[in-house]
């Protein structure tokens, strides 16, 4: 799921305000070794924080329907993961690194939320539009000062960029058939003998039908 979260984002800042500037993209800590290895305008997109959404967790499961609406399996609720990223800009300029910053600000904010259509593979067979938020108020438990300074380098202008992405639940199980016929019921007296001829047939709701026309009642 991170891998597809990752290559989602690679598209969306390859496009937009920076469609064919060759600007690369990199999903590598910005270390000082890394910054003394680069040899071109580079956008940054660095996984810093994974944790849990726990506002969105849900109970019990979902069903899962064949094209005639029957259910066919059964499934937990997906549970939803914020993916925190660090967005810099690399050049020999500032000015010029401000102007990439503005540019991917620009080509994120108009995809606050990603219908399951643009999500590749699991992420969307699931069929869950994702939300994106971009440069707002940082809330996880570090700040970012605390991170650069794990990493080895100097404080740099950034966007905080945070995914909250669906993660499949597991197990998921078949469901049992569906219901075509109604439950049998054979009354028998005291004395163990079976009464009447034929057996007593309850039916459910939707395989009812009507005696005069022999369609099923609504």
């Amino acid at each position: 799921m991170i891998h597809e979260v990752d290559e989602v984002l690679k598209r969306l800042l390859a496009g937009g305000a920076l469609a064919g500037s060759g600007i690369d993209v990199s999903f590598e800590a910005p270390t000082r070794d890394w910054a003394a290895r680069r040899n071109a305008p580079t956008i940054n997109t660095y996984l810093y924080d994974i944790r849990e959404d726990v506002s969105r967790r849900q109970r019990g499961h979902t069903s899962v329907r064949d094209e005639r609406a029957i259910v066919v399996r059964r499934r937990q609720p997906p549970r939803w993961f914020r993916l925190s990223y660090l967005v810099t800009a690399w050049t020999k300029q500032p000015l010029d690194e401000h102007r990439l910053l503005s540019a991917a600000l620009a080509t994120l904010l108009p995809h606050e939320l990603m219908a399951a259509s643009e999500l590749p593979g699991q992420l969307g067979a699931l069929g869950l539009a994702v939300p994106l938020t971009v440069a707002g108020l940082h809330t996880e438990s570090r700040s970012l000062a605390e991170i650069w300074s794990a990493m080895g380098g100097e404080l740099k202008p950034s966007l905080d960029l945070v995914v909250t992405a669906p993660f499949p639940a597991f197990p998921e199980y078949d469901a049992g058939p569906p219901v075509t016929e109604g439950a049998g019921v054979r009354v028998r007296g005291i004395d163990g003998t079976l009464e009447g001829s034929q057996e007593r047939r309850h039916l459910p709701r939707h395989l009812k039908s009507s005696p005069a026309t022999g369609e099923r009642q609504k």
